[in-house]
């Protein structure tokens, strides 16, 4: 975080363009699970206690769902389109839950523009080291506007 400098803005509408992709790779750490659970007050022992998760269905604690949806909106903030993006809706799906030390790739592309209401709608998917699919979604994104 960049305190008390003033960041670059993100690319507006005009330079983005439909097709364009990122990838990210995120390996989920103990200290990325413990920031999130102490931020958010979130005790779900699935989330952290080995011994309750061995008695459910998934065996072993798995990631929370909005922790992943953070790595998301964090991509989106920092690089498609950038510092100074507004996400205004969101439909995402948790196919399968992501497991403590996984490593998830992230796909980004950009689906749609329009320019008229400065909106750009990208689909975002995520896979563990299996190749199976974690989550499916699509983001409404407003760019940073264009100063007139």
């Amino acid at each position: 975080m960049l305190l008390g400098k003033i960041q670059k803005q993100g690319r507006n509408i005009n330079d983005l363009i439909v097709g364009e992709k990122l990838t990210i790779t995120e390996k989920i750490e103990d200290k990325d699970l413990l920031l999130y659970l102490g931020l958010t007050n979130d005790n779900n022992p699935l989330y952290i206690q080995h011994d309750f998760a061995s008695k459910t269905i998934y065996k072993k604690p798995i990631v929370p769902p909005i922790m992943l949806m953070g790595i998301i909106t964090a991509a989106i903030s920092k690089y498609l389109p950038g510092p100074g993006a507004y996400i205004t809706k969101q439909n995402i799906s948790f196919l399968a839950p992501a497991f403590h030390y996984s490593t998830l790739k992230f796909k980004f592309e950009v689906m749609d523009i329009d320019v008229g209401s400065n909106e750009v709608v990208i689909s975002v998917t995520a896979k563990n080291e299996q190749n199976n699919a974690v989550l499916a979604g699509t983001f409404y994104v407003n760019p940073p506007a264009i100063e007139q």
